[in-house]
């Protein structure tokens, strides 16, 4: 079932948004969660914000910065962007990032093997099983190496309800994300595994990197399809 209608123009949150319309809301127990399609190519770009607070993560500042920044609103009472994540180093996914940081001064992570292909300086490299801040809640971070080396995803853990994994271009529905060599596939396929999909329970709620999301329970039942066709 959606989310209830928000009253501040969001959609209603059902896992889907369109190229160009409008970003869909999410409110859990201690954090809010907005969905906006940006750019050419459909990218997802996430903005949590912690209901206490009011500071505000962004993950993928993919394109369109005037689009990211309307997320925020206006007036005193707006959250303050205080951490942008990149999921990994390609350009679809990071276009808006130096607009985006040069207006709000957020603080910048990134994997720490794609970093240095980003084209501002990231203020924090992340390691598997490190965190992120997110006013009074964390993010841990989960390395996904094999769609790039860096890549990473993000999981919140809702105190009250189900996990919510943010997994880049990691995981879709339907598979994971492209490999350019048996030996990247066999990287990502064990991340998944191990990291994922062994530790964490099918209600687990997948946000990706383009398109709409899915969950570990959809997705668990196809692992050995994905395994033979090595992709």
């Amino acid at each position: 079932m959606p989310d209830p209608s928000p009253t501040d123009g969001r959609t209603a949150y059902t896992g889907h948004v369109d190229a160009g319309g409008p970003a869909a809301l999410r409110t859990l127990s201690a954090i809010t969660i907005t969905k906006l399609s940006v750019g050419p190519m459909d990218n997802n770009a996430y903005l949590l914000v912690c209901r206490t607070t009011g500071d505000a993560l962004l993950i993928d500042a993919a394109a369109e910065s005037e689009r990211i920044l309307e997320l925020l609103g206006v007036g005193p009472d707006r959250p303050r962007l205080r951490s942008i994540v990149t999921t990994h180093r390609h350009a679809d996914h990071w276009e808006a990032l130096p607009a985006v940081a040069g207006v709000t001064g957020a603080n910048l992570y990134a994997g720490a093997e794609d970093a240095s292909e980003l084209p501002v300086p990231t203020d924090v490299a992340l390691e598997q099983g490190m965190t992120v801040p997110l006013g009074d809640s964390t993010l841990e971070v989960i390395a996904l190496r094999g769609h790039t080396p860096g890549s990473i995803a993000l999981l919140y853990r809702d105190p009250t309800g189900n996990g919510h994994l943010f997994t880049g271009d990691s995981l879709f529905p339907g598979g994971p994300g492209r490999t350019t060599s048996p030996e990247d596939f066999a990287a990502l396929i064990a991340d998944l595994q191990e990291r994922v999909f062994d530790i964490l329970p099918d209600d687990t709620w997948v946000y990706p990197g383009h398109g709409d999301d899915t969950t570990l329970g959809t997705e668990r039942p196809q692992l050995p399809e994905w395994r033979s066709r090595g992709w």
